[in-house]
């Protein structure tokens, strides 16, 4: 009952956040470096479960939003802002590996970076295209497994597409060869996930080469579940603590929590970048930001993110202004899903006064035993892990409800972009990833612009 409050509470108050206004573009530049965020649309499958902004991958549109990326990135380094460190999430941002390489060339040009991480599928774990992302540097490749039984694969529609357990495990050996972080992405609680799949899921992730694993709840939007309904079925959101416990329970000591749902054995950094970048900068279609005290997303039209861009424009369509108290809970909400809440690092964001203006919260976080107080801080217990993972779920569930109805007011351009494609195209577009895969036998895939 307990969970299913906050649940509900944790849902309203995201909403709420999700409220945005009209905006024409960033309007402050940060004295200090930024995260970016990259947001790449592609894929050459629709997974039922997915609510990202994502589109089937046509490689006419994907070299030219790839090219709008590059210029909108060069309109940010202009206008003065520096790069920390970038993450490419979509979709699928490996679906173009040289349209990605020559980006990310682009990025590391204007300065040092601490980290690049890119996202993408087990199908693309191939030596040409992990070969050439780690020439540009890319230290952490994060691969969206979701489960290694085939029976799950399968009902995912992701087994004939991106490979069996098999497969996928044989694919994972090599890709840890080559980066300093390999992380998989596994979804819990999937409609017909019974206790011995989730533990043979965790068997393979324990026995398997990856350092760092991001250990998700299934989550959706109203929007994405009357699609999911029908592929494959609905989660049961009652047995979510009782998972979350058992991933906790078997990934420990092996692993060491840096959220409250990734873990590391030896890899560097965390899924979320949220958590440690109080501003980021998201640039492509669907893509959110957060700077100096502005939230900001971005067009989700792919023909309207271009057209921006070639106007000498950013793709930021909307916006909102958070006030020093939304700012707080936001600074909270976020360190302590990195299981730790710096009293220092408060205090010289806020003033010394800042403790006494969360007193509220944290008092009840401690009241529900969701959080411990030390010298440093505050930090959170296990019941706080559920707690978070609860809120972090309604949080995410409530972006992509947003993300649905973003997606709703460009339905032409959907439909068009999700139809099913022609037999030869299929042909082709299978010829131009067998030569990217294969591109480690005779030559690293063509970075040549990129340079």
């Amino acid at each position: 009952m307990l969970y299913h409050l906050l649940d509900a509470a944790f849902r309203r108050e995201a909403s709420r956040s999700m409220r945005l206004v009209p905006s024409s573009g960033v309007h402050v530049v940060p004295d200090e470096p930024v995260f970016l965020y990259m947001h790449v649309p592609f894929c050459e499958v629709l997974c039922p479960f997915c609510s990202f902004h994502r589109v089937r991958h046509r490689e006419h549109k994907a070299r030219a939003y790839f090219a709008a990326l590059r210029r909108e990135i060069r309109l940010y380094h202009g206008l003065g802002f520096r790069f920390s460190g970038v993450y490419v999430g979509g979709g699928t941002p490996t679906v173009a590996p040289d349209e990605l390489c020559e980006t990310l060339a682009l990025i590391r040009g204007f300065g040092p970076l601490d980290e690049i991480s890119v996202e993408t599928n087990p199908k693309d774990l191939r030596p040409g295209i992990l070969d050439a992302l780690a020439s540009v540097g890319v230290q952490r490749l994060s691969v969206g497994v979701q489960s290694f039984d085939d029976g799950l694969l399968k009902e995912m529609d992701r087994h004939e597409k991106y490979g069996s357990s098999a497969e996928i495990r044989e694919r994972l050996a090599y890709a840890a060869t080559r980066f300093r972080t390999l992380n998989v992405d596994m979804i819990y609680n999937l409609p017909h996930q019974t206790d011995a799949m989730l533990e043979a899921d965790l068997d393979a992730v324990l026995e398997g080469p990856a350092n760092q694993v991001s250990f998700y709840p299934l989550m959706s939007s109203k929007t994405v579940e009357k699609k999911m309904g029908k592929a494959m079925g609905l989660p049961d959101r009652r047995r979510m603590g009782r998972y979350y416990r058992r991933v906790l329970a078997r990934l420990r000591p092996a692993f060491t929590a840096s959220s409250a749902w990734c873990f590391n054995r030896g890899g560097f950094g965390i899924d979320e970048y949220v958590v440690s970048s109080s501003d980021y900068v998201g640039v492509g279609s669907g893509a959110f930001g957060n700077v100096a005290g502005r939230a900001y997303a971005t067009t989700f039209s792919l023909r309207s993110y271009v057209e921006r861009v070639e106007r000498g424009l950013t793709g930021v369509t909307g916006e909102r202004v958070l006030g020093q108290r939304e700012r707080m809970r936001y600074d909270l909400m976020m360190r302590l899903f990195g299981l730790r809440l710096d009293r220092e690092w408060l205090r010289a964001k806020y003033g010394p006064r800042v403790e006494l203006k969360l007193w509220p919260a944290l008092t009840a976080l401690r009241a529900l035993g969701a959080v411990v107080e030390d010298a440093r801080g505050w930090r959170l217990t296990d019941r706080g892990m559920l707690i978070w993972v609860i809120m972090m779920s309604s949080f995410y569930e409530s972006v992509n409800e947003f993300r649905a109805q973003m997606r709703a007011q460009i339905p032409a351009e959907l439909e068009e972009d999700e139809a099913e494609l022609p037999a030869e195209a299929i042909v082709s577009l299978e010829k131009i990833r067998g030569r990217a895969g294969d591109a480690h036998h005779r030559a690293p895939v063509a970075l040549s612009r990129a340079r």
